[in-house]
């Protein structure tokens, strides 16, 4: 047996109620009308307007009669306009569903930019303005999906030419190999290698997959261990890394391993486009939050760019991109990690003059 559908459904059930309160009103006024009809024949006989005592059972009878007339008539009439009213309610209330449906089935095939319109019905307005933001989500989705295996497409496109390049040289004897050569190939495994993880770290964290223990930590030994890691790789002619915390400053509610991965992604970014001057890395708290901020004198980034600084393989500086040792999806997961630790992530920065990240940790 096939199920009802809900514009079926709300038609019978509009029929049904219908049907209830005009049975209702029939049958009480089957039984009560003419009983009624005889008090007020006796009260006219009492008041002597006229006797009809002998007549009665006629009255009665007539007036039966022509109720039951009238009933069946009204019946008619009330079922026709009830119907007709029913269907017509009940197609104006299925519209919006019917179009959603539509809709639903349009998405499914591709086409994400269709839309639900509004409606005069408030309830399904507010489901349509709610179809429509999942719509757009949708769209957005896709729209990023599409970005991303054009980006991954790019970026492995270019060490696996020269990787083939060099290793096709080598297999039809146009050049020999050479320590210089093989290391340039390791090289590039490796940024194969560094793009593939960190592409998997990205997704971990975007999926929530990423294992985050938050506990109490003292965030001042990590930074001055950092400060110290970082002094022993930069040259003598580079830029000097100092650091600036009060001298009482509050454990945070975080987890170490990802905290020390979030400075060390952007120590390192600061390390990277800041040729000389100071990267000073500072914390300070608040009543709630513990905020870290990472201060370069570097190239700076451009206020065009400033709102995509974030996102998969971008990078500040294009003509440094290939081999300045990033693969421009550092900063996405360095968003998503403070993110997964209930904090938020800021950007200002300015060409010539530099940049500043700063984050917030919640106070333990």
């Amino acid at each position: 047996m096939s199920k009802l559908s809900l514009g079926t459904r709300l038609f019978l059930s509009h029929l049904l109620v219908m049907f209830v309160g005009l049975g209702s009103f029939i049958c009480i006024a089957k039984f009560s009308s003419p009983r009624m009809f005889i008090v007020r024949l006796e009260k006219l006989e009492k008041q002597g307007f006229f006797t009809v005592r002998s007549a009665r059972t006629y009255l009665v009878k007539g007036f039966e009669t022509a109720w039951n007339n009238s009933a069946f008539w009204s019946v008619i009439f009330g079922v026709s306009a009830a119907g007709g009213v029913s269907y017509f309610v009940s197609r104006r209330t299925m519209k919006p569903l019917n179009q959603m449906k539509e809709i639903t089935q349009k998405l499914a095939q591709g086409h994400l930019e269709e839309r639900m319109p509004e409606s005069d019905i408030p309830e399904w307005d507010q489901l349509g303005n709610s179809f429509n933001l999942m719509a757009n989500s949708l769209e957005g989705v896709e729209k990023r999906r599409r970005e991303l295996i054009s980006d991954m497409t790019h970026e492995l496109r270019t060490p696996l030419t020269v990787m083939r390049g060099y290793l096709e040289e080598l297999a039809n004897g146009s050049i020999e190999g050479n320590p210089d050569l093989y290391l340039n190939l390791v090289k590039e495994t490796r940024r194969l290698e560094r793009l593939i993880h960190d592409m998997q770290e990205l997704s971990k964290a975007e999926a929530g997959y990423l294992s985050i223990t938050l506990h109490p930590i003292n965030i001042i030994p990590l930074l001055t261990s950092l400060v110290e890691r970082f002094s022993d790789q930069i040259m003598d002619d580079g830029p000097m890394i100092q650091l600036d915390y009060p001298q009482e400053l509050p454990p945070v509610l975080a987890d170490s391993d990802r905290t020390e991965q979030i400075l060390v992604n952007l120590i390192g970014n600061a390390i990277r486009y800041t040729e000389t001057g100071t990267i000073t890395i500072k914390a300070w708290s608040t009543k709630k939050q513990v905020w870290i901020e990472i201060i370069d004198t570097g190239i700076g980034i451009k206020p065009e760019d400033l709102p995509y600084i974030f996102e998969r393989f971008w990078r500040a500086d294009k003509s440094r991109s290939r081999y300045s040792g990033g693969t421009g999806i550092g900063l996405a997961i360095t968003r998503r990690l403070v993110e997964l630790q209930g904090g938020k992530i800021e950007v200002e920065s300015e060409i010539g003059k530099g940049s500043t990240f700063r984050f917030s940790l919640s106070i333990a």
